[in-house]
């Protein structure tokens, strides 16, 4: 009988030791005693850290050895303007959260940015953004595509000011001047090298009109859509003639007057 209870003796002080080791972990017991009072905060610029610290304080509240870092982790990396985030925790009372802020490099869609992996994530209204940054658009599923024929255009042709996919999955290319160039659905990549040479030749034809829009969707050529000519500059008013100076008339000469 002895040896039958034996067992269930070990099996029964491992189990009263090993609770609270298992409460303290979990954050039934103990997130009074060991509780974490400061929150570290380190590469946050353009997140807003009120915001991170709401974020945070339902996980920070279970205690020191409670905390899910993991959790933690997700729940700041789906703030906006955070690519990348990393938590530790240093004893005794310390959450440390490590922020890279995503960079933009482009305007998406209508109300969105692009960041440098070509992910999209919303505007924060009342930040600054740099200027100039160019206007592209599409699938969110296919922002990287759109990203990469954008800095290819970019190396060859002056004044890319945006790329769009649209929902047909044809390529256009707009120029800073307004020209628009379409690439179609097919190698867009091949078709923008063959004309991008072509491009100042088109412009510096004597009394060549200005280009509006160029449709580079055909086997072996391409069509160009020109714009009115510019007006001729009116001629300058030729200036009217200064009056020609008065001739001054002689000063009447004073007569002496004779005594009376």
């Amino acid at each position: 009988m002895n040896a039958l209870w034996r067992p269930l003796g070990w099996l029964l002080a491992l189990f009263l030791v090993a609770l609270p080791v298992v409460a303290v972990v979990q954050g039934w017991i103990g997130a009074g005693h060991w509780p974490l009072r400061t929150l570290r905060v380190q590469g946050a610029e353009r997140v807003d850290e009120a915001r991170l610290r709401e974020v945070v304080r339902p996980y920070a509240q279970r205690g020191f050895f409670a905390v899910d870092l993991d959790a933690v982790r997700a729940a700041v990396a789906a703030l906006p303007w955070v690519e990348h985030a990393e938590v530790r925790k240093h004893w005794p009372d310390v959450l440390e959260v490590r922020i890279r802020e995503r960079v933009p490099v482009a305007r998406w869609g209508r109300d969105r940015l692009l960041s440098v992996g070509g992910q999209p994530f919303p505007v924060l209204p009342g930040l600054p953004l740099p200027p100039g940054l160019p206007a592209l658009d599409g699938p969110d599923a296919r922002a990287g595509e759109v990203l990469a024929l954008y800095r290819q255009a970019r190396t060859l042709l002056p004044g890319v000011r945006g790329v769009a996919l649209d929902a047909r999955g044809s390529w256009s290319v707009q120029l800073a001047d307004g020209v628009q160039v379409v690439l179609g659905r097919d190698q867009p990549q091949a078709r923008l090298a063959r004309f991008a040479p072509l491009l100042p030749r088109l412009r510096a034809q004597p009394g060549a009109r200005p280009l509006v829009r160029a449709d580079l969707r055909y086997t072996n050529g391409f069509s160009l859509l020109w714009g009115a000519p510019a007006a001729p500059a009116p001629a300058a008013r030729p200036a009217s003639p200064l009056p020609a100076p008065v001739a001054a008339l002689p000063h009447p000469r004073l007569q002496p007057q004779g005594r009376t």
